[in-house]
This record gives C-alpha cells, structure tokens and sequence, in this order.
C-alpha cells in the first residue's frame, strides 16, 4: 500500500492537512494482513552482519540470526542462546556446550561445526569482514565434539562475552561455505525468530515468522505473521506514507516532526535515550583534503564555535545528553571526568583561526549520512566564525569509503557501538589505527590497546580514561551528545524502545 501525498518536509503542517483525508480514517492494513511495514532512510550494503554496519543491518541480523549468547536489554544478565551453558577457562579461553535440536532456515542443523566456520571466517583478515573489529580479538574456535567448542582469544579480551552476546551471528557452515558472505547476502539464512523470504537490494527486505523457531531460546516467540521493511531514503515520502497507513513504522523522525505526528489520531510517537553517540571527525592524516585541521588551534576554534547546550536542547530533543569524551556514557570503561572541555565561545573560535593563520576563515568540506537537520545547524555555527563549510550528504557506505580513502575532511557521524555495552567497541573504532582512524595518535593507540586486554576492571579504565582525556585534550574529534531515538508508529502496534535502538519484532504484537 502506497501513498500519493509526498508533501515538502519544511511544511510538515501543509503535509498533515495535505494527507488529513487519508489520515482520519485510521489505516489498520497491517494488523488486518498480520503484516507489519516499516521503512528506513539507508540500506544494507549487504545483509550478511559481518558486512555490514548500518543500523538497518543490524536490526535485520539480530531478528534473523542467533548468536551463542544473549544479553537481556533491560538487566544486562548474559543468557545462553545458541549455547546452553559456558565457562572461562583461562583468561584467553572460553567453552560453550551448545543446543541440540536447532534448526537453520534451511533445515540444516545447527551444531559446533557452524559455529566454528563462521567465527574462523569472520576473524580471518583476508575475508575482509566489514566489522573486524567485532572479531579481530578472536584467535581460533575448535571444535571438541558435536555440541561443544573451545575459543581462544588473541589476548585476555574482557569484553568477549558482550561481543558474542550482540554481534557474532553463527551462519550455517554448509551453505556459508558454499556461498560466502555474496550468497549470504543474496538469500539470507540465519536460525532466529525471523526468516528472510524476499530480498531486493536496496528497495526492500521481507521477513516471515519463524514457525519452527526453538522454545527455549531467551528471544520470545514471535507473535507478527510478517514484516516488510522498505529502504526509502526521503524522510517527507517516509512520513507521508506513515500517515496515510502505508507503513506502520518509521525511526530516528526528527524531533518537532515526530511530536507533530504524534499528536495524530492514528499515531503514536514512542521515544528514548539511545547508545548513539554523535561526533564529528577531523582528518589529520598525511594527505588530508584540509591541511588546517592538523593545526590544533583550528580544531579547537570548530569546537568552540558550535553551540552544543542550543542544539540539544532545540534540534536533538530531550533524551539527549552532552558528551566530552567518545565514547557512549553507559559503556564500561567510559569516562567524562576530568577530560578537557570546550564552551560555545565564537569570539576564542575566532581568536585561534587568527592566531593558525586563518583571519578570515577557509573553505571546508563537511560529509554526514543522517540527521541533516543537525548538520546544517553546526554549518551555521561554522560559518559564523569564518569556516565555510560544504555538505555532502550520503549514504553510509559511501561516507565510510570516502573516509576510509582519505577523502573526507569534517565528518559528521553517529555510532551505535553495533549494540555493545563496552568501551572497546566505540572509542578505538576511531582511534586504533583501524580503517576509520584518521587522527592516527601512537599514544592514544597504546593506552586503547592496554584498556582492551587488562581483564582487572580498575587499571582497565584507568588505561581509557587516560586515551579519552588525551583525544580531547589534542581536541582530535568533536564530541556532541548521545542522541534519542524518535519512533513514530500507527496505534494498533504495541512497540517498546530499547537503547540500544534495536527493533526487536519478535518482542512486538498487534493491540
């Protein structure tokens, strides 16, 4: 079901009376067909998890495959999902006795053969796992007999059981070796509470209910029939068509929008606190497209020319909190105390372009992915001190890959830690001299790399603390804020957020 009504997303007003004939009537499409629609701004680049890092992706991965433990959103306690039970052996070795009786999509069993291919795959570098962070700590997972393996770990890695609990999905090992992360992408099979039926790349995702899916896995069973998830990267054609009924769930809506559509009578607006951070990067790097960043005066003039207290309280929304560090505040291992800070001072903004050598400003490009609103807010507050900046708005994949070829200048960006708990999944994502590190800071590394593998909790955050302290003393990113999730959703769908901004469809139902 589709919309005629695409009104301009300025006049979100002229679209509410535009879509009023269709919006009175409330639309029960979805609960009437057990199908639940929902659409999304980007798409996967490939709905294999390990090749992929947008949010969609990982939404789809974690309704459609299983990983050996489960992390329960609300206590934190780590339950056992395709493992029963386990053990730490040693500081580098853990053993998981796993269920029997599960089932893959197609019908292929679930057993330790499938556990060890796909970590061993994933781990190896030479397969170019999109997230090799998520795996690169992992040494070799063997096999001990049928239902039983032993992984070892590189180094003493603390974080391993919340990284095996969110992002190492096991794939089938027959069919992932005989099709490889393509095949995986092109007919998905995972063994969760969701199963993929149709797949268009870039148009739009099926999932049907899993019908076989195992009783005592801590994912409840799934009570929606289906859902079609659409990628349609135009907010005004995602919220006329929330509106007029034709899709029954849309995410991150802007705050004054998502508000206005709530108030609807068909609507409900449902929001919270997420793990997303929001920051922007500074390319330091030899080659850099903006040789002024490498001037630490210039990067602390960005920081202080943008009004962070102003936009979080006006563009981003309650729920949202300032950051000084990068890292996301719930995470263990982060830490705000003591870092250096930057006030809104447009007038020392201004002061330290003069004092770099650049009175009168420069010409700077700026790329970002998602919320535009915020990002023509801070080129506003730039150009206000003398930084013209550009935008140049993409994709993610595509932003990714411009950075990663030392082609971005400013980014700004949001990471959602791929929904783990830990310090090692966001600060030295950008900081550990991995492909998105574009400050490259051998101290910052050292201190990152100490943090990831002392498996004693106090000389752990120390380690981060002293990384954090010292990213934002050399002011080498631009910390922002955490950012709250706006769901906007018809009324029939009983819909709970999580901060980890996972939708889990198994956990939804029809009022």
């Amino acid at each position: 079901m589709s919309s005629r009504c695409t009104p301009p997303l300025k006049a979100l007003a002229a679209a509410l009376l535009a879509c009023a004939a269709l919006a009175s009537q409330p639309a029960f499409a979805g609960k009437k067909d057990d199908t639940l629609r929902m659409a999304y701004d980007q798409a996967p680049e490939s709905v294999d998890p390990y090749f992929n890092n947008v949010r969609i992706g990982v939404i789809i991965a974690a309704n459609v495959w299983d990983t050996l433990l489960y992390r329960d959103p609300v206590t934190n306690e780590y339950k056992g999902q395709l493992a029963k039970s386990w053990k730490q052996v040693d500081d580098k070795t853990m053993e998981f006795e796993l269920r029997e009786g599960v089932k893959f999509h197609n019908g292929e069993e679930f057993d330790a053969d499938s556990v060890v291919y796909t970590l061993n795959f994933v781990a190896d570098p030479k397969n170019k796992a999109v997230t090799q962070q998520n795996v690169s700590w992992i040494d070799k997972v063997e096999k001990i007999d049928k239902y039983k393996v032993r992984l070892t770990t590189k180094e003493p890695f603390p974080g391993a059981k919340e990284y095996l609990s969110t992002t190492a999905a096991i794939h089938p090992a027959k069919y992932y070796q005989e099709v490889g992360p393509k095949g995986m992408n092109a007919k998905p099979v995972g063994s969760g509470p969701y199963k993929v039926v149709d797949y268009q790349p870039g148009k739009s995702i099926t999932l049907e209910r899993n019908a076989d899916y195992f009783k005592d896995s801590p994912k409840a069973q799934p009570k929606i029939g289906k859902v079609v998830i659409r990628f349609i990267p135009d907010r005004q054609t995602q919220m006329a068509e929330v509106i007029s009924g034709g899709e029954d769930l849309i995410m991150s809506v802007p705050k004054d929008q998502a508000e206005q559509l709530g108030g609807m009578p068909n609507l409900q607006m449902v929001t919270g606190n997420t793990m997303r951070i929001v920051f922007m990067q500074m390319n330091i790097l030899d080659g850099t497209p903006a040789p002024q960043l490498k001037d630490e005066r210039v990067r602390r003039a960005i920081i202080h020319a943008i009004d962070r207290n102003a936009m979080l309280k006006n563009i981003v929304g309650e729920g949202g909190g300032l950051i000084n560090t990068i890292c996301t505040p719930s995470q263990v291992g982060c830490t705000q105390d003591g870092a250096p800070t930057y006030k809104y001072d447009p007038a020392q903004a201004k002061k330290l372009l003069a004092e770099a050598g650049y009175p009168n400003g420069f010409d700077i490009d700026i790329v970002a992915y998602r919320e535009r609103n915020q990002t023509e807010a801070i080129i506003n507050y730039l150009q206000a001190v003398g930084i013209r900046a550009k935008l140049n708005f993409l994709q993610y994949a595509a932003m990714r890959d411009m950075i990663r070829a030392n082609k971005a200048s400013l980014t700004h960006q949001t990471w959602g830690s791929n929904l783990v708990n830990d310090v090692s999944a966001s600060t030295p994502v950008y900081f550990a001299f991995g492909n998105d590190d574009i400050t490259r800071d051998p101290k910052v590394r050292e201190l990152l790399n100490k943090g990831d593998h002392t498996i004693d909790l106090g000389p752990r955050k120390a380690a981060y603390k002293e990384a954090l302290d010292l990213i934002a003393e050399k002011a080498y990113a631009v910390p922002l804020w955490t950012l709250p999730a706006y769901y906007v959703a018809t009324k029939d769908v009983n819909f709970k957020p999580y901060s980890d901004e996972l939708v889990r469809f198994w956990d939804m139902s029809w009022k």
